[in-house]
């Protein structure tokens, strides 16, 4: 069987590895791979690479995905799904693995009711699918954001002043709260929760008061009060492109008006997807990708590979993407603890 792989969707570490242990894997079952070059985008235009031992024997190392990816949907292209079925049917393609977060399985799971033989692999940073207990890409985000907030308690307390850091997160508030949590953040800022103004102000000022400076740590899809939501451009899956939101820097006149301490704010930004992956997810994007080849070998279309407890199951897609997993009350409690 030749099988076609794309990664779709903002890139992340995992992808390269997930790709490395699909065609691996494959190979054991006398499978053959070809890469779809930029996610949907290659499926509609008809762009791809052989995908063999030799592409992919040196990419353990390397974040990011030597695929290439887009944030093209098919759905919202003119004859995009007809062309899709064009090209896997001209390159005699009987499977295809599709690596992505809700955008990108949302159009697999959509391709599947319409017969196309698919699997799916989970990867985001944002760690937002409720069908998985973790996606491979957060664990490095993470602590990508984890050693940036450290950097600013030095310079913060260096020059007494208040830090707020900027993290992604559209939704979902997991990047922000396990990064506030691993580096003593004083206070966090996720989309799941109304901010407390009055309340985080009148905090920051007794922090700073006790020790001199102040971090705080904040996702990108933070509601704030000066922010004009709803006015923001779409992207082709309909979501809000939040580059333009300038959050921190929201956040950062907002304290200093309220609290006349010299506040200062760093985002992270891209640097969050890329450099060297995490040992947690090199192996479970290996683990992902081996069992994606796996499910296409037995036949289990429609499904998407998932972390259970310390194993890989499959899920079906109409699950995987059915809702967003948001941070719960009890790890919001949790990181409340530290808020002293």
């Amino acid at each position: 069987m030749r099988i076609g792989i794309l990664t779709g969707g903002g890139d992340c570490a995992g992808l390269n590895q997930a790709i490395r242990a699909a065609v691996l894997r494959s190979l054991d079952f006398g499978n053959e791979c070809l890469g779809i070059l930029e996610g949907w985008r290659g499926l509609i235009e008809g762009k791809s690479q052989p995908l063999g031992l030799k592409e992919v024997e040196g990419i353990v190392e390397r974040s990011g995905t030597i695929l290439g990816t887009s944030r093209v949907n098919p759905y919202k292209e003119e004859k995009g799904v007809e062309r899709v079925k064009e090209n896997m049917k001209k390159w005699s393609l009987g499977a295809l693995i599709a690596m992505g977060g809700e955008d990108t399985l949302g159009v697999a799971e959509k391709l599947f009711a319409e017969g196309v033989k698919i699997v799916g692999v989970p990867k985001t940073m944002d760690n937002d699918l409720s069908a998985t207990d973790y996606t491979f890409g957060f664990d490095s985000s993470a602590t990508r954001a984890m050693e940036a907030a450290s950097a600013l308690i030095d310079t913060g307390s260096s020059h007494r002043r208040v830090m707020i850091l900027e993290v992604m997160g559209r939704h979902a508030g997991w990047v922000a709260l396990f990064t506030g949590i691993a580096s003593g953040a004083d206070w966090i800022l996720i989309p799941e929760r109304k901010p407390e103004i009055k309340k985080m102000v009148n905090h920051i000022k007794d922090v700073h008061r006790r020790k001199n400076y102040a971090l705080l740590v904040a996702s990108e899809g933070v509601t704030l009060p000066a922010l004009k939501v709803g006015e923001e451009e779409k992207d082709k899956f309909g979501h809000m492109i939040l580059k333009k939101r300038k959050v921190g820097e929201t956040l950062s006149k907002l304290i200093e008006k309220e609290t006349g301490l010299e506040t200062r704010v760093s985002v992270i930004g891209h640097m969050q997807r890329g450099g060297v992956p995490s040992l947690f997810d090199r192996i479970l994007a290996t683990r992902c990708g081996a069992k994606a080849a796996e499910l296409i070998q037995e036949g289990k279309f429609g499904q998407m590979v998932a972390l259970r407890g310390n194993e890989i199951v499959e899920v079906s897609l109409k699950e995987a993407v059915a809702k967003l997993k948001l941070v719960d009350e009890a790890w919001w409690s949790l990181a409340k603890v530290f808020f002293k």
